[in-house]
């Protein structure tokens, strides 16, 4: 027998002494009814998602609605009322970001942005986008798929104590590739299985359950555009809301679960695009003003009080802790954070004791746009080259980071980072408009109006016409119909 042979059965083996111990970690699913293997109680499902609560709200911040918040917790109450686990108490919380996504933590904790809300059209199609996250939770997905990982790192373990062969990094790797490629299925069929649980919801609380069709279809729009937009602009397409957005809406299986919702379809199901129109008129489109708005290449921060600026054509990514900027083909970064002062520092101070530069070369005072500043290079690990920028604006230190990839290509760079560096400036009078940012507003349609006339008056800069098809779910070549409500950004 070979020794590949003999490591196999023995990985066997361990499989199966394995499948023996993890057995007694099976509780019965609230929606199947059937055993699941699971390595966490529900007072520590529960406890997952209470600890975590916090760490979602400080990443992306809640956006401070009280009335789209109460709505959004009504229509999700609605809904869990009549799921397989009506005894947990669910919170539903609107977060304050652009992005297009929604998500449950376990326990009963969901999440949808204000970035997704502004591309649904109808109640039913949020209550699809909850229903779908409730499904999560009554189904134990991140249960399951947190234990699943656990087995999969305790079959590793079991199998380097009874087969040493198996301690190499390769084979970590190997396992890590099959741990990846289960749980990679597994979620792919918890997503089905949360689109049908979401659609039965749907039907059983009186909407529309071909509601979450619509919403499979805004999201695969989305990433069609996206696509688009980043072969036109050589780039990286994103990717929204992972397998979810993967369907295609004609797919037969999800057809047939989302049409196995019809038997719990009342009479006179419901959409009600008015009620949820209303709701979402006046919320904030794109960037907040609260985290800083993006304006081409401009960034302005009205709650911080400054405005900078980056070369033209650079990717600016505003996350909840930094101001991040990327060229094309990642060849150069500049970041951006800030930090209190608390005590009367120079910039060049500031810079060895506070954030431990020892050695600062090519030094030089920045005293642009009235602000206190300083400006030198710092050795990189592994050789090459950091431009480090500090500058002062009221009680905070504002600290730059600039690089390249490619430390050959930092002198080409260098005069575009201290550029950047140098257009920080405390927000003019005329700027505040600009970091107010952009609102949905919902209009009645009239005769003349179209999507070409609406798009030569709207602050969306990155093709407008598409953008104003997808906010209406007309994409990509719809047109808006008279009468009829319709979203624009203003």
């Amino acid at each position: 027998m070979s020794t590949s042979h003999r490591l196999l059965q023995s990985l066997c083996l361990s499989a199966g002494a394995l499948l023996f111990l993890i057995l007694a970690g099976c509780a019965q699913n609230p929606v199947s009814g059937k055993n699941d293997f699971v390595t966490m109680s529900e007072d520590s499902e529960i406890s997952v998602g209470r600890e975590n609560h916090p760490k979602i709200m400080a990443e992306y911040g809640r956006y401070e609605d009280e009335a789209l918040q109460r709505y959004v917790q009504s229509v999700g109450e609605r809904l869990a009322a009549v799921s397989h686990r009506k005894e947990l108490i669910y919170r539903f919380t609107v977060l304050d970001s652009p992005v297009i996504n929604a998500f449950a933590l376990p326990g009963g904790y969901i999440y949808i942005t204000r970035g997704l809300m502004a591309y649904l059209n109808s109640e039913a199609e949020l209550a699809a986008v909850l229903g779908h996250e409730i499904g999560h939770v009554t189904a134990r997905h991140g249960v399951r798929q947190q234990s699943a990982a656990q087995a999969a790192n305790i079959g590793y373990v079991l199998g380097t104590i009874l087969v040493p062969e198996l301690r190499g990094v390769g084979s970590q790797d190997l396992f890590n590739m099959l741990g990846g490629a289960l749980l990679s299925g597994y979620g792919r069929e918890h997503e089905l299985e949360s689109d049908g649980l979401g659609a039965e919801y749907l039907a059983r609380a009186g909407y529309d359950p071909k509601a979450m069709l619509d919403v499979i279809r805004v999201l695969k729009n989305q990433a069609t555009f996206a696509a688009m937009e980043a072969k036109r602009q050589g780039k990286q397409p994103r990717a929204y809301h992972g397998v979810f957005a993967t369907h295609p809406d004609n797919d037969t299986r999800l057809q047939s679960v989302v049409g196995a919702a019809n038997r719990y379809v009342v009479p006179n199901a419901q959409l009600k695009r008015d009620v949820y129109f209303d709701t979402i008129n006046g919320m904030s489109f794109g960037d907040s003003p609260r985290q800083g708005v993006r304006s081409g290449r401009h960034f302005y921060h009205a709650d911080m009080g400054f405005a900078v600026s980056f070369p033209e054509g650079w990717r600016i990514n505003n996350l909840p802790a930094r101001l991040q900027a990327v060229a094309d083909g990642g060849k150069a970064f500049i970041e951006m954070t800030a930090a209190d002062l608390n005590r009367r520092l120079s910039p060049a101070q500031f810079m060895k004791q506070r954030l431990g530069v020892e050695r600062i070369k090519a030094g030089q005072v920045l005293n642009e746009n009235g602000l206190e500043g300083y400006t030198g290079l710092v050795d990189a690990e592994g050789g090459g080259l950091v431009r480090l920028s500090v500058l002062y604006l009221g009680e905070k230190a504002y600290i730059f980071i600039s690089a390249t990839k490619d430390k050959r290509l930092f002198n080409q760079f260098d005069a575009r980072f201290i550029s950047v560096a140098k257009s920080f400036h405390r927000l003019r009078k005329d700027e505040k408009v600009l970091a107010q940012g952009q609102k949905l507003i919902v209009k009645t349609v009239g005769r003349q109006d179209s999507y070409r006339l609406w798009s030569k008056s709207t602050p969306i800069t990155n093709s407008p016409l598409s953008q104003l098809r997808l906010l209406n779910g007309q994409y990509p070549s719809g047109e808006l119909r008279f009468g009829q409500k319709a979203k624009r950004v203003k």
